[in-house]
C-alpha cells in the first residue's frame, strides 16, 4: 500500500514536471483502482440438508497462512458475505448449526475472482 501511495506521488510529481500527462484526479483514480483490486468478497448461501436457507448457520472463514478465522451468522436468507479477504492467500470456508456441518471447500489464492460466490450445505446429523 506504502509502494503504491509512492508511485502515485513521484507519477504526480513527474506529471507536474511536464514528463508525463497524468493528472492529479487521475493518478488518485489509479491509486484507488489499486486499492480496490487489493481484496476480494465471499459471498454464498447456507443450505440444509432439504436444500432450504440455514437461518443462523455459523459460517467459519479460516485464513491459511494465519490461521485467524473470521465467523458469520446467516440471514434469515441462509445469506452470508465476507469482504476484505486477501487476493493472494488460500481460505477454507465452512458451516456449523446445530451440531451438523457442511463440507470445507477452500478459495485458492490463485483465483482471481473479485467476488467469489459460494453454497455451502450443512449435512445432517
Amino acid at each position: 500500500m506504502a509502494l503504491r501511495k509512492m508511485i502515485v506521488v513521484a507519477a504526480i510529481c513527474l506529471a507536474s514536471g511536464g514528463f508525463f500527462s497524468l493528472s492529479a484526479a487521475r493518478a488518485a483514480e489509479i491509486e484507488q483502482r489499486g486499492s480496490q483490486n487489493e481484496s476480494r468478497t465471499l459471498i454464498g448461501h447456507v443450505m440444509n440438508a432439504q436444500n432450504a436457507p440455514q437461518q443462523k448457520a455459523i459460517v467459519y472463514l479460516k485464513n491459511t497462512k494465519t490461521l485467524a478465522i473470521k465467523t458469520y451468522i446467516s440471514e434469515g436468507d441462509g445469506s452470508f458475505r465476507f469482504s476484505g479477504i486477501a487476493p493472494n492467500i488460500d481460505y477454507e470456508v465452512y458451516a456449523e448449526h446445530d451440531g451438523a456441518h457442511s463440507d470445507t471447500k477452500t478459495i485458492s489464492g490463485f483465483d482471481n475472482r473479485k467476488e467469489v460466490t459460494m453454497t455451502l450445505k450443512i449435512h445432517s446429523k
